[in-house]
């Protein structure tokens, strides 16, 4: 079973253009599914059916939230559903799997005076002396972009850690992404946002890319830097966003709450709930749509507090 898992990881990437966090978590819950079949004897994929599957994830419901538990539902359902139409099983034994259904939350969000706090601290001019605080100054200019730029555009963790020099257009203010499933779209920027890249590209980078310029780790073209001159990673990002979120006062968030935010407040200034959706890169218009939740949400909360008769 070993040998149908790579194939399956591998058709996950390359066929169906999983992102790589995808075929990571796919694969890793799969992986734990086969040793356990393995232990107990199972080493063909033909040989299971339904009820050692629900088994499994019964086990499993109780240690797991239920947003977890889905993601190991839809990896099953995946996988035997792939061994079947290339009939390395006869049946999939998933077919009559439901997946488990998930309660309903509104995403956390930044209110627009706790969202501007937060990058009117971030934007602040930092102070460089010495070589060694030169580089904490790179660094300060580089938290500021791309916090302006996750707020600016609505874009996940892993598409800012992935963007390239030649994926921005400085003369039309866009940014070129690459999202799931390799799908590319093109994002329009603000001008705190220009303003915090240029300031990036042109005092911040150039310290970064230089000071760290012997290190193993190479600056090529990723547009931001670690502190070691490599391509910025999704934990430092995160490690960021924290630390700023403290510094401003605001309530502590993760970067995809910077994205949540994005969205409710281009729909609280009148955007169409499509265009919200081609700047996130739902495939599906549901998903957008509970951001209309939101801003629902705040609205009632702003009539109790100004209406007299609420």
């Amino acid at each position: 079973m070993d040998q149908d898992l790579q194939d399956f990881t591998d058709y996950l990437s390359r066929v169906a253009g999983k992102s790589p966090n995808t075929v990571r978590s796919y694969r890793a819950d799969l992986a734990g599914f086969l040793h356990l079949m393995h232990l107990h004897g199972i080493d063909d994929p033909a040989q299971i059916d339904l009820a050692t599957i629900r088994s499994w994830l019964a086990h499993e419901a109780a240690t797991h939230a239920r947003s977890t538990m889905a993601r190991k539902t839809a990896a099953l359902r995946s996988f035997f559903g792939w061994l079947s139409r290339h009939g390395r099983i006869e049946t999939d034994p998933t077919l009559a799997l439901s997946s488990p259904k998930q309660s309903e939350h509104l995403p956390r969000i930044l209110t627009h005076d706790q969202a501007r706090t937060l990058m009117d601290t971030v934007d602040q001019d930092p102070v460089e002396h010495r070589e060694d605080e030169k580089v904490q100054a790179a660094l300060q200019v580089r938290d500021a972009a791309m916090l302006e730029l996750l707020y600016a555009t609505g874009m996940r963790v892993a598409e800012l850690c992935g963007l390239d020099l030649d994926d921005v257009n400085r003369r039309s203010r866009t940014v070129k992404v690459l999202g799931k499933g390799s799908k590319e779209r093109v994002l329009p920027y603000g001008l705190p946002a220009e303003r915090a890249l240029d300031r990036w590209l042109g005092e911040g980078r150039p310290v970064l890319a230089g000071v760290r310029a012997k290190s193993a780790r190479k600056a090529g073209q990723a547009l931001f830097l670690g502190q070691l001159g490599g391509r910025v990673g999704q934990r430092q990002v995160r490690k960021v966003v924290h630390q700023a979120a403290g510094q401003a006062g605001v309530p502590d968030i993760a970067p995809h709450a910077l994205r949540h935010s994005a969205a409710t407040h281009m729909l609280d200034g009148g955007a169409d709930l499509r265009e919200v959706q081609e700047m996130l890169g739902h495939s599906s218009l549901r998903t957008t749509q509970r951001y209309t939740h939101v801003s629902i949400e705040q609205l009632r909360a702003r009539y109790r507090q100004a209406f007299p008769r609420a």
